[in-house]
């Protein structure tokens, strides 16, 4: 196998869930912990964005078994993470990675929840191949 083929296997990849699959999709993906994941993503989102007034969220799964979810649409968004002294504008998909990767951690470290880690290193793999890496690594650090 050459070193392309190899990157191109290791590349995680985003499917859309489908309309007829979204309320499956987070009771798969987080068990009991789904409602708490839903809730605090929405909720970093709107500390992040100053003038985030809600909107409708597609769902993603990921190729490596991750998922994400990010606001639909066009445009960016301006996001402020005042833990790090972030400030800079984002496509809303990258926003929504974010948003997760933010739930994630948190859930991750006051559950101790196994899974919830999975998750979040299952996104950042795939936030590092993703278009906006570098504003995404920024937000997060």
């Amino acid at each position: 196998m050459t070193d392309n083929a190899e990157q191109i296997e290791s590349t995680v990849t985003a499917r859309l869930v489908p309309m007829a699959d979204r309320l499956k999709a987070l009771p798969r993906n987080f068990a009991s912990l789904m409602g708490h994941v839903e809730t605090m993503v929405y909720a970093y989102l709107e500390e992040l964005v100053q003038n985030y007034k809600g909107a409708y969220w597609e769902f993603y799964n990921l190729s490596n078994g991750g998922f994400y979810m990010a606001p639909r649409g066009e445009g960016e968004l301006r996001l402020v993470v005042a833990g790090n002294y972030f400030e800079g504008s984002m496509s809303k998909d990258a926003a929504g990675i974010v948003a997760c990767l933010f739930a994630y951690g948190y859930l991750a470290n006051s559950t101790g929840s196994e899974a919830m880690t999975d998750h979040y290193h299952a996104l950042r793999e795939y936030a590092l191949d993703h278009p906006e890496a570098g504003q995404i690594l920024a937000a997060i650090d």
